[in-house]
């Protein structure tokens, strides 16, 4: 979903003659389009071959090291996105003589209330065992209602 915010807030400020809200929507669903259907052509072809596969103990261990790799994708986003989300600035930091890097959070910079939206969808999903809909419901409302209040942008 980094990719459908990235394609929303690319539209956003970019509009052209369409209205920022409506480009922003239209660039989140052509991501979002763009990104999940050419994955699920490639499972629904290729879903007949892997139970074959599975007997293959080296290809058995290739997909397991693949597997490894893409939940190591999918953190690295994750990590990525909360980092601009929660803040507003970040300054990148070299080490190992500039072979290695990261971006550290300038911590003024700090979002209260994306925290706060943030650790209330952790609150309700992990502690009061509310739905993902539900609560990505919740807090989409909670954002549209203080954007239109004029607390964030």
């Amino acid at each position: 979903m980094v990719l459908q915010f990235v394609g929303f807030v690319a539209a956003f400020r970019d509009p052209g003659s369409l209205s920022p809200m409506l480009a922003g929507v239209l660039g989140g669903l052509l991501a979002t389009w763009v990104t999940f259907v050419p994955r699920f052509l490639w499972i629904f072809l290729g879903a007949p071959f892997i139970e074959v596969l599975h007997g293959n103990k080296a290809l058995a261990a290739a997909l397991s090291a693949i597997t490894a790799a893409v939940v190591g994708v999918v953190l690295n986003l994750a990590v990525w996105f909360a980092l601009h989300a929660l803040f507003a600035s970040a300054e990148p930091a070299r080490f190992l003589g500039g072979l290695a890097g990261l971006d550290v959070p300038v911590l003024a910079s700090l979002n209260g209330w994306s925290l706060l939206l943030s650790g209330s969808a952790a609150l309700a999903i992990f502690r009061f065992k509310a739905g993902m809909i539900t609560t990505l419901a919740a807090c989409s409302g909670a954002s549209i209602a203080l954007y239109a209040a004029g607390a964030i942008q």
